[in-house]
C-alpha cells in the first residue's frame, strides 16, 4: 500500500514561478476553490519495497461517441501541460503534427506560488490564472470533476473548457485518442501516425516503453530504497541498448516513417542529458554516447512540431542558482551551451530510409474516417492494483532490439 502521509514541494519538473506570485497568494487561491496540497511522488506513490509506483490516471473515459465517452469537438478542449514534463509534451505534438492547433488549444502551466504547494499554476499569466477558463490552479479542474479526487493533478491534462472540468489525464492514450478520434478534423492530407494495421504492434512497444525508458528517470528519482533503484538503472539502460540496435537499421522506430511511438520516445531522451541526469545519480553513458539514438534524436528535434514544444534551453536552465562555494555543472555551465549546435542535425539518418525525403505515412487510399475510427485498446498501467502498475510485470512478445513491422509499413 501506498504511504498515506503527504509531503508538497514535488513535481515532474520546477519552472521559475513569478517573484510576485507568493505562496500566501496560492494559499488563497487554493481556499476559495477548496483544494488540497499536492501530494509528493516519493511518498505517496512508493510502496514498501521503496519502489516508485506511478499513480494510476483517474481520468481516462475514452474520446468517442458512443455511450459513456467523450465526443471530440473543436474548440472544446484544451491541453495543459508543462514545459519540464515529457508526458505533456507529446499530446501537442501530435496535435501539431495532424493540423489541429486552431481545434485544440493548449496552456503551458508553471508551479504555483513560491513554494509550488499546490502544484500547477500560471505564474507567467496575467492574474495568474488561465485567460481562457479562469482556473488559478490545474486541481481546480479536477475538483470540479471529482470533489473527492485525492490524488496528484498532472499534465497533461485536457480540460472541457466549458465545464473547467478534467475530461482526460490518460497520458498513455491521450495520443491515440488525438490521432483518431480527432481525424474529422485533420486537413485531408495530415500524416499517419497510428496505422490501423499495426496498432496492435505500437501499442505493445508503447507498454514496454512505459515502465523502461519513459518512467525510468522517475523510478530512479523518486524511488527510496537503493534496491528499486538498481532495477530502475538497469531496465532503462537495457533498454537503451535495445533502441540503440534497433535504430541502427531503422530511421525511427517502426522503419522509414515517424509514429506515435517516436512522440513517446523523444520528449524523454531529449531531457535526459539537459535535465534528467541531475536527479538520478551516478549515469552509465549520456544520451550523446549512443550513436543511432543521438542522431535519431537530433533529426526528431529538427522537425518543427518537435523543436518548437520541447524549449531545450528552459528546461536545461531549471533550477540553477550561482550561490554558495560548490556550484553545480548546470549552474555553471548551461547558459553557456549552443543548444542549437548541440542538437544539430547532419542528416545521415535519411539513408535509413527507402523514402529518404518522406517523413510521414499518408492513410490509404480509399480509407474513410469510419475505417480509420476503431477502439482504442487499454492499458494495464492504468488499473487501479499496485501489483498490476509493478514495473517488475512488463513484458512484450518481442525483442524490442527487432522491428517487427521492417518494411511492412510503406509509402
Amino acid at each position: 500500500m501506498a504511504n498515506e502521509n503527504v509531503k508538497v514541494n514535488a513535481s515532474c519538473s520546477f519552472e521559475p514561478v513569478s517573484a510576485e506570485y507568493t505562496d500566501e497568494e496560492a494559499e488563497r487561491y487554493a481556499k476559495a476553490a477548496g483544494v488540497d496540497p499536492r501530494p509528493s511522488e516519493s511518498i505517496s506513490e512508493t510502496d514498501e519495497r521503496g519502489a516508485f509506483i506511478r499513480q494510476a490516471n483517474s481520468f481516462i473515459v475514452p474520446f468517442g461517441d458512443n455511450p459513456g465517452e467523450t465526443k471530440a469537438e473543436a474548440g472544446k478542449f484544451r491541453i495543459f501541460w508543462k514545459k519540464g514534463c515529457h508526458w505533456s509534451n507529446r499530446p501537442v505534438i501530435a496535435r501539431d503534427i495532424l493540423g489541429l492547433t486552431d481545434v485544440i488549444s493548449d496552456q503551458l502551466c508553471t508551479g504555483s506560488g513560491q513554494s509550488n504547494k499546490y502544484g500547477h499554476g500560471f505564474a507567467d499569466q496575467k492574474g495568474h490564472r488561465d485567460p481562457v477558463t479562469g482556473i488559478h490552479l490545474l486541481s481546480e479542474t479536477y475538483k470540479n470533476a471529482d470533489p473527492n479526487y485525492k490524488g496528484r493533478a498532472t499534465t497533461p491534462t485536457v480540460v472541457d473548457i466549458t465545464t473547467k472540468k478534467a475530461v482526460n489525464n490518460d497520458y498513455h492514450r491521450l495520443t491515440n485518442y488525438i490521432e483518431v478520434q480527432f481525424r474529422k478534423f485533420q486537413p485531408k492530407d495530415a500524416p499517419d501516425l497510428y496505422p490501423v494495421a499495426y496498432r496492435k504492434e505500437i501499442d505493445e512497444f508503447n507498454d514496454w516503453l512505459f515502465p523502461t525508458i519513459n518512467n525510468g528517470h522517475y523510478r530512479m528519482s523518486f524511488c527510496t530504497k537503493i534496491e528499486p533503484y538498481e532495477e530502475a538503472y538497469a531496465d532503462f539502460y537495457d533498454a537503451l541498448d535495445k533502441l540503440e540496435i534497433r535504430l541502427s537499421n531503422n530511421r525511427f522506430i517502426f522503419g522509414d516513417f515517424i509514429t506515435d511511438a517516436d512522440i513517446r520516445v523523444f520528449p524523454t531522451l531529449v531531457r535526459w542529458d539537459i535535465w534528467y541526469y541531475r536527479n538520478v545519480g551516478p549515469i552509465k553513458k549520456r544520451i550523446r554516447e549512443y550513436k543511432n539514438i543521438w542522431a535519431y534524436i537530433c533529426e526528431l528535434y529538427s522537425i518543427p512540431a518537435f523543436k518548437k514544444n520541447t524549449y531545450v534551453r528552459d528546461i536545461a536552465l531549471q533550477k540553477t542558482s550561482k550561490k554558495g562555494p560548490f556550484v553545480n555543472f548546470a549552474s555553471r555551465l548551461a547558459d553557456q551551451i549552443d543548444y542549437e549546435e548541440f542538437f544539430a542535425y547532419d542528416g545521415s539518418r535519411k539513408a535509413l530510409s527507402s523514402h529518404p525525403d518522406q517523413i510521414y505515412l499518408k492513410h490509404p487510399e480509399g480509407e474513410t474516417i469510419d475505417d480509420y475510427v476503431k477502439p482504442i485498446s487499454k492499458t494495464h498501467w492504468n488499473d487501479p492494483s499496485w501489483e498490476a502498475r509493478d514495473p517488475r510485470n512488463n513484458s512484450i512478445s518481442v525483442d524490442p532490439s527487432i522491428n517487427p513491422l521492417k518494411g511492412k509499413i510503406d509509402a
